[in-house]
């Protein structure tokens, strides 16, 4: 007779690094609101940063490290909770909140030093609460919609852009604020098709149970 596995404990590495994350977000925050915006006009198809000022390339640097190294604890904590399975209640609720908070606080920042255009940011937000509620309501109906290829590239694109878009001022003359404008025009193309994937996949499974 084969034995149960227990379940895994709740304080677990791979919950250890979600709440981890969790407390970079913050920090990441917080260097971003320390960088004074050295213009309130952006030339979006231009798109040249601006000569740092004061102490801006330094925050943008600890920043961009801080972000990157709480998405890196993303694909760890992740692994980890595969691996060795660790999967909890408590991380399957606490690992996507603590990616939203860090890609979605990001935004927002990037957007108040007119980095970001703010109505592509609005489109963001407004297409992670729409699929966020529609989760919600898959699970009511006992409905499971497994998570897309393209949901994957979304995230991948936006961290890439993110990062370069954090970072901000050129290194040794690359300017990574332009290449991170064209990963974040990648990241919101596929925002919006694995957003309309998600409802047509939810749609076609509804479909399906009423007819």
């Amino acid at each position: 007779m084969t034995q149960a596995k227990p379940p895994a404990k709740l304080f677990n590495i791979a919950n250890i690094l979600t709440g981890f994350r969790i407390v970079l977000v913050p920090a990441v925050l917080v260097f971003l609101w320390l960088v004074e915006p050295e213009s309130r006009e952006v030339n979006w198809l231009e798109l040249s940063p601006a000569s740092p000022q004061d102490l801006n390339r330094l925050f943008c640097l600890l920043a961009g490290g801080l972000f990157v190294l709480a998405s890196l604890t993303d694909l760890l904590d992740g692994w980890l909770a595969r691996k060795y399975q660790l999967v909890t209640n408590l991380g399957k609720l606490l690992d996507p909140l603590a990616d939203k908070i860090l890609v979605m606080g990001t935004m927002v920042m990037l957007v108040e030093l007119n980095r970001l255009p703010g109505w592509m940011v609005v489109v963001i937000l407004a297409r992670e609460l729409a699929i966020t509620s529609l989760r919600s309501i898959a699970s009511s109906e006992g409905i499971v919609i497994s998570a897309s290829q393209l949901g994957k590239y979304k995230t991948f694109f936006q961290v890439l852009s993110l990062t370069f878009i954090t970072i901000y001022y050129p290194v040794v003359g690359i300017n990574l604020y332009a290449i991170g404008m064209v990963f974040f025009l990648v990241a919101f193309f596929f925002t919006l098709w694995s957003g309309g994937d998600y409802f047509y996949r939810f749609w076609s499974v509804l479909k399906g149970k009423s007819s």
